[in-house]
């Protein structure tokens, strides 16, 4: 809780009673001053609370970037072992000039290309 949250809660909680005084009193212009301040309050203390959520959002970013920094590293791993995998049999299937082969090794590197792209990841 910071002082706008603070500050602007006290001076809602003050408008409600300078209202409640007006309706006893039945004075008008403390029942509008009173709902002036509870207005002017109640945003203050909306700021505060956005400034606390700004920050605690500031403080949880260097954690989800460095997560963020990692996954993509393991990913770009992955997929660099799947295209060194793909290519080795790519290239042994044309020396051994096999039709079937190479239709198996793009079938396969379709497969983990789809996989990288499209694997759900927690």
């Amino acid at each position: 809780m910071n002082k706008h949250e603070l500050h602007g809660g006290a001076r809602y909680l003050g408008g409600k009673v300078e209202k409640a005084a007006g309706d006893l009193a039945d004075k008008r212009d403390w029942q509008a001053e009173g709902v002036l301040h509870q207005v002017a309050g109640a945003a203050e203390n909306l700021f505060g609370r956005a400034q606390s959520v700004a920050g605690d959002v500031a403080d949880m970013t260097p954690g989800l970037i460095d997560e963020a920094r990692d996954r993509i590293g393991d990913a770009a791993d992955r997929a660099g072992a799947a295209a060194r995998h793909g290519t080795g049999a790519a290239s042994t299937a044309i020396r051994e000039n096999r039709t079937t082969s190479v239709a198996i090794v793009a079938a396969l590197g379709g497969v983990a290309l789809g996989w990288l792209l499209f694997a759900r990841r927690d």
